[in-house]
């Protein structure tokens, strides 16, 4: 499937009007990452459409269409992920996280919260204090990879056996996923449109839209940054007890940044508070997590009538894994990514993973697209909006796309041409401008990044 194609089936699945694709440019093809997989499409076709839906979202509020472009070595160097602050690129991967050998197979952990490091090395049997990562290469030699991927779910952790495309086509959870679509936009209750001020065409397509970001690992910051280019006014509502990753400083771009700790009464009426004025809700907690607090959508939905709210998993609402944690890298090992990568590189017994975090990347622009095509549909026929997106379906769409012939015979695209620097609350932070061109109303980030807790909890 070429990104034209990929594009226009993302916007049959959101029911948006056909003619404005004409409206989109895509250019180069892929390989442009060392990949088998068709990760340049996947990366482009999104952030193409997150872009020309708001920009279909403002021609509904008034203003002419405008072109958009995307060329596709631009939106892979974005979808890398790359930043520096005050010239130091942070290592994105803990000590203990990646792949290990089992006595079966492989298994990949993640380590890069404190929690999630201890509870492994603890399950291995290993003092978090003192273990070094040959002692947890020695202890998984003990343990089938099934066995300790089972045992790590049940202590909430996140773990990942790993399987080829076949294992997990023929599992429960990859047939729960394969029955889903890619996304979903469901109306969850009745509300008149919420009324969007007009737009002058110097404006960018989302300006007046106020979006709430409870998100805090990768795909649903991008989401947040995307909507923020677009003109969105974009709140990222941390607690002040949770950790975060480094990357912060990069997805908060032209996001304002405040704490709530959901825990008290304070937290709980200052999200109330931002709830009756926003338009958007983003939440990448684990299932449940903000429902228990009655944060869930339905209950956002009667709080604020109209509301668009977007959910984000890792492996979906159905199936025997709806409920369990994940990011990323383990999505790629589970679902079969990590095997086929290593053979098409010409080493079966060795997995690979992708060049880029492309499943969080993408799905962070689906966020995007999801967020600015329901708000679309809430303009014309009201309702509230429940907007679903995870990795695995992300995943699996990624593999609908096709393999790429001679995908690990190229070069990734120097950066250089793409970074741009800008002060930040983190320090001087260089990384990649956004890319997709708009024609009349340029994307950009009007705010720089700020540490989480740096601004008041009001609009």
């Amino acid at each position: 499937m070429n990104p034209t194609q990929a594009l226009a089936q993302l916007w049959q699945l959101a029911q948006l009007p056909r003619e404005a694709l004409a409206w989109a440019r895509l250019a180069g093809a892929d390989p442009v990452l060392p990949s088998s997989f068709a990760v340049g499409t996947a990366a482009q076709s999104t952030i193409a459409a997150a872009a020309l839906a708001a920009c279909e979202l403002g021609h509904l509020r008034g203003t002419p269409r405008q072109q958009v472009s995307v060329e596709m070595a631009h939106a892979a160097a974005e979808c890398l992920g790359w930043f520096s602050i005050d010239g130091r690129v942070p290592d994105p991967w803990d000590a203990f996280s990646g792949l290990y050998r089992t006595r079966d197979g492989w298994v990949r952990i993640h380590a890069n919260f404190a929690h999630h490091r201890e509870g492994a090395l603890r399950l291995l049997g290993l003092d978090p204090a003192t273990a070094r990562r040959e002692d947890a290469e020695r202890a998984l030699l003990g343990w089938d990879a099934l066995a300790f991927e089972q045992a790590a779910a049940e202590a909430r952790l996140v773990v990942a056996a790993l399987r080829s495309f076949a294992q997990w086509d023929a599992s429960e959870p990859g047939r729960a996923i394969a029955g889903q679509p890619l996304l979903t936009l469901t109306r969850i209750g009745d509300a008149p449109p919420l009324g969007l001020p007009p737009l002058d065409p110097a404006q960018r397509p989302l300006e007046g839209v106020r979006v709430l970001d409870l998100t805090r690992i990768l795909a649903g910051p991008v989401g947040g940054r995307a909507l923020a280019a677009y003109g969105a006014d974009v709140m990222l509502v941390n607690a002040p007890h949770l950790p975060n990753i480094e990357a912060i400083a990069d997805t908060s771009r032209g996001k304002r940044s405040a704490h709530a700790d959901l825990r008290t009464a304070a937290g709980r009426a200052a999200l109330d508070a931002l709830l009756h004025a926003a338009h958007v809700v983003v939440q990448g907690y684990r299932p449940g997590a903000l429902a228990g607090l009655h944060y869930g959508p339905h209950d956002v939905a009667a709080q604020r009538p109209g509301i668009v709210y977007v959910s984000l998993s890792a492996y979906g609402n159905q199936g025997p894994w709806a409920q369990r944690r994940g990011f990323d890298s383990l999505v790629q090992t589970a679902t079969g990514f990590n095997q086929a990568e290593g053979e098409a590189a010409g080493d079966a017994t060795r997995p690979k993973a992708l060049p880029t975090q492309i499943l969080d990347q993408a799905t962070g622009y689906l966020i995007a697209f999801g967020a600015a095509a329901a708000l679309h549909r809430q303009q014309l026929e009201g309702g509230s909006w429940h907007v679903q997106v995870s990795l695995a379906q992300t995943g699996h769409w990624l593999r609908g796309l096709g393999r790429v012939a001679q995908g690990f015979d190229v070069r990734p695209p120097e950066l250089e041409p793409f970074l741009e620097t800008s002060t930040s609350g983190f320090g001087t932070l260089r990384a990649v401008r956004h890319s997709a061109r708009l024609a009349r109303t340029p994307a950009a980030w009007t705010r720089p990044s700020v540490p989480p807790g740096h601004s008041a909890a009001r609009w």
